[in-house]
Parts: structure tokens; sequence; C-alpha cells
């Protein structure tokens, strides 16, 4: 399957690529992102040199907390936007 990622950052020793998103409500569109990501996660992970990062954010994730949080066990690299004020990218993108 082909995938199009969000963003794309290539350091000297890594290649990092970026989904973003962000949800003001709740909904089944949710529960699938995080399944889908989680499952990328997973396929990401085995291909050297290239790591998955996350960035969500929004209210919407209250109602499918627990959805977030399985993914949350399986991906390294998952932020909001509280991540990204504090220079999150700065300590990941070395």
């Amino acid at each position: 399957m082909e995938k199009r990622f969000d963003y794309v950052i290539k350091t000297a020793n890594q290649i990092y690529v970026i989904e973003t998103s962000f949800y003001g409500s709740g909904g089944s569109k949710l529960n699938e992102t995080a399944r889908s990501y989680k499952t990328l996660a997973q396929e990401v992970v085995t291909i050297d040199g290239v790591t998955f990062v996350w960035f969500t954010d929004g209210n919407g994730w209250k109602s499918a907390r627990h959805n977030l949080e399985e993914t949350f066990d399986v991906m390294e690299h998952i932020y909001c936007i509280a991540d990204m004020e504090n220079d999150v990218m700065a300590k990941i993108f070395k």
C-alpha cells in the first residue's frame, strides 16, 4: 500500500515521517485513525532509519480515549500541541 505523509523530515541519521490531526469533536473517524496509525507504527518500526511521528490533539479524543491509549502503548512518538509548545520537536529531530 502507498502512503503519503503530511510531512517528512530528513536528518543525517534518520527519516521522520509525520502525520498531524486535530479533532474538535468525537466520532468514528478518531477511532479509525488511532487503529490505522497503530498498525502503521508497527509496520514502520521494522524499517531501519525511519521513524513515525504523530502530532494530534483536540477535545474529540475525550470520547475516544481508549483507542488513543492503545496507540500510545505501541507508538514511541505521539505528541500534542502542548508538547510542541515545550520544544519536543527540537528533542526528537536531532
